[in-house]
């Protein structure tokens, strides 16, 4: 025969308060994160969201980019909110030159693609590699070392304050 042990209510509420206590004191909790996301990480992400979107000139949208809607477009839809003109020769005007080896996630590279002066603008990412929209690729990632880009960079703005 089994018998049943019978506790008053207040022990038994008691005994599962002290059990849930012990479960919060030693269960560990993970730890606040250390770093943050930097503007220029956030730009870059949106950015590479919209690798394969096609290339369409004179376009600032995901259904079409050209080099100067693209950077446009990525700026204005990231956490940014960061507005620029539909020009790369415009954008060029903006911010602060930076040297290639200082170049930081989110800074503008520019290239000069027709002989006239700035008219290609892209985004670095990191190790030499920047997202751009090709009239072939639409938008991809380039490398600042291939000798095409190499022979046509003009130079770089960091337009993301920090």
């Amino acid at each position: 025969m089994i018998q049943s042990l019978r506790l008053p209510k207040i022990i038994t509420v008691g005994l599962a308060i002290i059990a849930l206590a012990m479960a919060f004191i030693f269960t560990p909790f993970p730890q606040k994160a250390d770093a943050s996301v930097s503007w220029g990480q956030e730009v870059t992400e949106v950015g590479k969201r919209l690798i394969g979107k096609p290339y369409k000139w004179g376009g600032n949208t995901p259904k079409g980019f050209d080099a100067s809607g693209y950077t446009q477009y990525v700026f204005k839809n990231s956490a940014l909110k960061m507005n620029l003109p539909h020009s790369s020769k415009e954008q060029y005007k903006l911010g602060t030159v930076v040297k290639q080896k200082d170049l930081n996630e989110g800074d503008l590279v520019f290239f000069n693609t027709d002989g006239k002066g700035v008219s290609f603008v892209g985004i670095y990412v990191s190790n030499g590699q920047f997202l751009a929209v090709t009239v072939n690729k639409g938008v991809c990632l380039q490398s600042l070392s291939t000798k095409y880009w190499k022979d046509r960079y003009v130079g770089a703005k960091r337009v993301i304050k920090k």
